[in-house]
């Protein structure tokens, strides 16, 4: 397998020097010593994103001896550029804008809030395409365009603060996978490479009943949510929730030659909490993602654990998802991606290494970026594209793997519908008319 060419902007090690007259308080009014700063950086093409700024206690100066790094730094999310921005941006030095604000961060890209400090500008220079596509197979090359500090643009007479910043590129090459179908209709799974589309998984979905016991061994099927993998209901709820509930779906990833080389089951149902007709945060359902364990096709171990829920939203819910990766066989595992979807637009479901201290595959790191994957909106026809940081791939059972969490995501748009509305026939059981 191939790679694709990626660039991972990197922000980091960001910090704030505040000029005497900013740091003495002089009336009412925004002090910035008591109130948060924070930066927000564009770059063309991409969201807006902002980050907090701590404060170092020191007055800025203009003097080059003073190059010392802060203590308490803070870091941006980032960017990352595929191969279309890469082309976009071939050749031709790109503008990295930064503005600094003190206050409240606000609604809109924490501007409405925040009172302007300054602002500067980097010129980026991402290389070529070429460039770009000879280190698509390593992560070497490492691009810094700025270490150290740099003092703002302010209003003329007023003193200037300055702030710390690095700014690197780094070749960042990734595996892409797109699922040909919906998960819930057994597709194949393409890699992607440029214009090229080669098949290497095929997917198989079922929703059997029965399908989670079969699969699965018995410690798994009879623990309790405290030992802790299923929930445990009293008779009168379980009696309520038979008619309305989801449970049973599994689909299993199978390599070119028809073996199986992951899957994701369904082992805690998605029901709907007492008295209204949504998973609840409180009593989410839940998937194992499993690989094959010995030489037996039915055996499955443990690799990781995806929860999801409805999250009320105001104007909009969103899915929920907490994603744990095992750490033994024991049942230990560690959080290493939390966050929210709008189940109406839809976005993406991502594991960043910066936030893994546990190896995620047998290279045993957990540096840099894992994988992503697109999610859809209720409604929408989704073929999910999934990106694995080559580092966490080692064969093509850590690929699938990852493909095989891509689908439970987005299998759990589906799980987690209000159960007002119906379901693709697909996703029910024979004994089910569109739960």
């Amino acid at each position: 397998m191939d790679p694709c060419p990626f660039v991972r902007l990197i922000i980091e090690s960001l910090s704030l020097k505040l000029p005497f007259a900013a740091t003495k308080p002089a009336g009412s009014g925004v002090h910035p010593t008591a109130t948060p700063c924070f930066c927000v950086l564009k770059l063309k093409g991409f969201p807006t994103q902002t980050a907090l700024l701590p404060l170092c206690p020191s007055p800025p100066t203009t003097d080059s001896s003073s190059s010392s790094a802060p203590e308490t730094t803070t870091s941006a999310p980032g960017f990352h550029l595929d191969a279309a921005a890469l082309r976009r941006v071939s050749g031709k030095p790109i503008p990295l804008r930064v503005s600094v604000y003190t206050g409240g961060m606000g609604r809109n890209c924490g501007v409405s809030g925040g009172r302007l400090l300054g602002k500067l500008q980097l010129k980026l220079d991402l290389g070529d395409e070429k460039e770009n596509a000879a280190n698509s197979g390593s992560r070497s090359g490492t691009n810094v365009f700025q270490n150290g500090w740099l003092t703002l643009r302010c209003q003329p007479g007023k003193p200037a603060a300055r702030i710390h910043m690095v700014c690197r590129a780094e070749p960042d090459p990734r595996f892409v996978f797109q699922f040909g179908g919906e998960p819930e209709c057994s597709p194949v799974v393409f890699q992607i490479q440029g214009c090229i589309r080669q098949p290497v998984f095929s997917c198989k979905f079922s929703a059997d009943r029965n399908s989670r016991s079969r699969s699965l061994p018995s410690d798994f099927n009879n623990a309790s949510s405290n030992g802790t993998w299923t929930k445990t209901f009293s008779t009168r709820e379980r009696e309520k929730a038979s008619r309305r509930e989801r449970k049973g779906w599994m689909i299993t990833i199978h390599d070119l030659s028809g073996s199986p080389v992951a899957a994701a089951s369904m082992i805690t149902p998605f029901v709907p909490s007492p008295g209204s007709d949504r998973v609840s945060r409180s009593n989410p359902g839940a998937w194992l993602i499993l690989r094959p364990h010995g030489f037996s096709v039915s055996t499955w171990k443990p690799w990781g654990r995806l929860e999801a829920w409805r999250e009320r939203g105001g104007a909009v819910d969103g899915l929920g998802y907490k994603f744990e990766l095992m750490t033994d066989s024991n049942g230990g595992r560690v959080a290493i991606a939390e966050g929210s979807v709008g189940v109406r637009k839809g976005g993406r479901f991502d594991i960043d290494g910066r936030t893994v201290r546990e190896p995620v595959s047998r290279s045993g790191s957990a540096k840099g970026f894992v994988m992503g994957s697109t999610v859809e909106g209720e409604g929408k026809v989704s073929r999910p594209v999934v990106q694995v940081g080559v580092q966490h791939v080692t064969c093509t059972g850590d690929a699938a793997l990852f493909v095989a969490l891509s689908a439970a995501v987005d299998l759990s748009m589906d799980a987690c519908r209000l159960f007002s509305s119906k379901l693709r026939k697909e996703l029910c059981h024979d004994d089910q008319d569109g739960l």
